[in-house]
This record gives C-alpha cells, structure tokens and sequence, in this order.
C-alpha cells in the first residue's frame, strides 16, 4: 500500500480483502465506508491533525452526514485506489469527498460528507483555526446528485427488538463508529447488494452500555432505519436505496 497527497487530494492503493467480502466475494457496503473513513484518517495523520493531535486538544472532526453511491461492488483481491478531499471549510463545518477507483479510474463508488469540527470537553462546535485547516487544503466537489442533508422521515415506522450497543462498536473518541450504524442498519435489509446508495444522518453519539431502539420503515425506493434510545431520541437516520 502506498500513499500520496497530491493537489490537496489524498489516495492509497489497495486490494479487496477477505475480511471485507460477503457471501458474493464482493466488498460489503461498510467495506466501503470503512475505506473512505480511513482514507480521511490517514490524510489527517500525515499532515499532523491526527488521533493524538486531537486526543491532545480535546478536539475532533465530527461526522454529520453522508451521502455514499456504489456504481459497482469491488471483488476480492481487486485493486482499487481510495481519494479523499476537502471541498469546503465553513465557519465549525467541514466538507469532504471520497471516491474509490479500480486500475483504470473507473469510479466504483463516491461520497459526500459534512463533519463538525467539535470541542470534546465542553461538547459543542468551535471554530478550528487556520492551522487546523490549511493543511487540508481544498479541492472541487465532485461531479454527483448532491442530496439534501437533512433525511425525510416516514410517516410510520415498525419498532424492532432493542439492543445494547456492544465494546466493538466503539472508536477512539469514546463514541459508536459512523460506519457501525450502517451495519446496525443493515441487519433490516434483505438484499444488500442491492444498495445503491447510503444516507446517513448523525445527531446523537450512543456510547457503550446505551440501549438502541431501531424503527424500520420500508417504502417503494428506499428503507429508512431510525436507531434511537428507548426515549425515540435518535442516534442516527440511515436510508438505503
């Protein structure tokens, strides 16, 4: 694997591993957030703003949407090559794109994404200084139907058996991963491979011990999977379509 940050683009190369392929030998969709997460992870440690930097200032880039397209399911030991970029810094919010390619730049998937830059201590939007923004710097948004932030809830949903978010589900600011509530929600899928496109709306970090309440709702193009604390306030919004 190698690693490159070019015109404010950040990639790495790599191939489609076991550990993240289903039944099909095709690269699940947590897969491929997991690529992009990193991806972003990794440009942040390479510049100086990584984990430790943050765990310093008690700091963190906060992830507050998602909006990820899958054109084709890599397969195992597949070469692909995974990018990342910030399109825009905005007062306390930051965006970013994703896209993972195969050997000849066929874009296999894409992603938009809104993160808050937030004080962990105090658990509230700061304004990050220009020092922890320049180095990023900043590229053009990617060509793609943006959708709107905010996800349109279903007028009715069917509550489903509670469970306790578990020591696995958890990273290193103490919170449920953004990509564990893509796999929570995906347990209401059937066909999964069928998912074209992932939208995800953060509100509420859960922590370890917290009870999740998931309420699903099933329309024509899309499934809606509301994961919320047994009082209905909500953690997370993922649509599937």
């Amino acid at each position: 694997m190698w690693q490159v940050q070019q015109n404010n683009h950040y990639t790495f190369d790599s191939k489609v591993r076991f550990s993240e392929v289903d039944h099909t030998g095709r690269i699940t969709l947590p897969g491929i957030i997991n690529y992009f997460q990193d991806c972003s992870t990794f440009q942040s440690e390479s510049i100086g703003l990584g984990v430790d930097y943050f765990a310093e200032h008690n700091r963190a880039w906060i992830l507050t949407y998602w909006q990820v397209v899958i054109e084709e399911y890599p397969r195992l030991a597949q070469e692909i090559n995974i990018a990342t970029w910030a399109t825009e810094f905005k007062s306390m919010l930051g965006k970013r794109n994703f896209c993972m390619t195969d050997t000849e730049g066929k874009k296999l998937a894409y992603a938009n994404s809104v993160w808050a830059y937030m004080d962990m201590k105090k658990g509230r939007p700061v304004r990050p200084s220009a020092e922890e923004v320049e180095p990023y710097g900043s590229g053009e948004p990617l060509e793609m139907d943006y959708q709107p932030r905010k996800i349109k809830l279903p007028e009715s949903a069917v509550k489903k058996e509670p469970f306790a978010v578990r020591k696995y589900h958890i990273d290193t600011n103490e919170h449920v991963n953004n990509c564990q509530y893509v796999q929570m929600a995906m347990e209401y899928i059937e066909h999964t491979g069928d998912i074209r496109q992932v939208r995800v709306e953060y509100k509420n970090s859960a922590v370890y011990g917290d009870i999740i309440v998931p309420k699903v709702a099933a329309e024509e193009t899309r499934t809606v999977v509301e994961l919320c604390d047994e009082s209905d306030r909500i953690f997370a919004t993922v649509e599937f379509s």
